[in-house]
């Protein structure tokens, strides 16, 4: 009952759920095929026959959008979980330790830290050639320092409480420890923080496809699908206008689902904040 009351929880499940869905539905079908180029009907306007019109090579934009879904929600799912997968153990192991092996391991954090996603992906498509798989692997790194500073935060946080002294004194170890103890109590924190590193991971995908560096064509993308049409925002507005849209709503559904989360597992969260 409490999970109905909240909003924010509703409002962001709602548009998640319909973005998974459309993304979902593209393996089974789309309007129309969205690597078929139709010159006849280039540049038309939204109407019943094509939803969101079409683009410069007449395909169709609301198929592509569709398409575009499932790139995006791809990319940052993966590159979240590369960074969830590196980082949470990175910084549970640094709280853990502590001493100068916590201080070099939060050092080699900020050091990767240093290197924004874009800047990682410009570096790696010069080294390996731009596609997708490169970009997951950019923003999956920028994740990783992120991850292990809440995990160690958090972990940091729980070490001190009694009942982590009584299993201490029970005879379990660090590593049993972390796994019985400490991981369960910051789940909630990792789950949250990875709704935030996804949208903004959907964020990165749509910027370095803008810049090239993503999804290659054919393969629609949203970012692409923004640099194509800006050269063409007076005859063809519609070009930018839906697939920016689907990059707000996805992105704004996101935040919103992190955010009744956070509501919901810390009614004083929102107080605090």
């Amino acid at each position: 009952m409490k999970a109905l009351a909240n909003r924010s929880l509703l409002a962001g499940c709602l548009i998640t759920a319909l973005v998974a869905l459309m993304a979902l539905a593209s393996f089974l079908w789309t309007p129309y095929d969205v690597t078929k180029l139709v010159v006849a009907d280039r540049t038309q306007a939204p109407s019943l026959i094509h939803w969101f019109g079409t683009d410069h090579f007449g395909r169709d934009i609301a198929s592509m959008i569709m398409v575009g879904a499932r790139n995006s929600i791809a990319v940052a799912l993966v590159a979240v979980g590369i960074g969830m997968g590196i980082g949470v153990p990175l910084g549970l192991f640094a709280a853990a330790r502590g001493g100068l092996l916590d201080e070099a391991l939060m050092r080699l954090n900020d050091l990767v830290f240093a290197f924004p996603a874009l800047l990682s992906a410009i570096m790696i498509t010069a080294i390996f050639g731009p596609g997708a798989i490169n970009a997951i692997i950019a923003i999956g790194i920028f994740n990783v320092p992120v991850f292990a500073r809440v995990a160690r935060a958090g972990a940091l946080s729980v070490w001190p409480r009694e009942f982590i002294l009584a299993a201490r004194a029970a005879g379990k170890g660090q590593t049993l420890i972390t796994v019985e103890h400490i991981l369960p109590n910051i789940a909630n924190q990792l789950l949250v923080q990875g709704t935030i590193q996804f949208a903004l991971g959907i964020l990165a995908e749509a910027g370095l496809s803008y810049l090239g560096l993503g999804a290659q064509p054919p393969m629609p993308s949203w970012g692409r699908m923004l640099f194509d049409a800006q050269t063409r925002m007076t005859i063809a507005p519609w070009m930018a206008l839906f697939p920016g849209m689907a990059i707000v709503i996805t992105v704004l559904g996101l935040n919103l689902l992190g955010d009744g989360i956070a509501d919901l597992l810390d009614p004083k969260s929102r107080r605090r904040r």
